[in-house]
């Protein structure tokens, strides 16, 4: 599923919440604040690359770089590679990038 889908699919779900699924533990919130083009597909006819920003909650606990279970209403369950940048505003931020 993850290799179909392209930067439209998310920027309908800009502001909107995925929640991060790990064992034993409540789902962490993550809101997407940005869906980025990243120039021209590397593959005539295949996918253009794209980022995704997302913010945790806020506090000073964060994720380490990894890939994690996410879930959305509309695009529903996927495994997802994040990294995280840096605080802001008292948030950890995110990005994933789409090849």
């Amino acid at each position: 599923m993850l290799d179909k889908l392209q930067s439209a699919d998310f920027s309908g779900c800009l502001n909107q919440i995925f929640r991060l699924r790990l064992e034993d533990l409540d789902p962490i919130p993550l809101e997407l604040t940005s869906v980025t083009e990243l120039g021209a597909a590397y593959v005539p006819g295949g996918r253009r690359p794209f980022s995704l920003l997302f913010l945790g909650p806020p506090g000073p606990q964060y994720l380490l770089q990894g890939t994690y279970h996410l879930e959305h209403d509309r695009l529903g369950a996927f495994d997802l590679f994040v990294v995280p940048l840096g605080p802001q505003a008292g948030r950890m931020r995110y990005e994933a990038v789409f090849t």
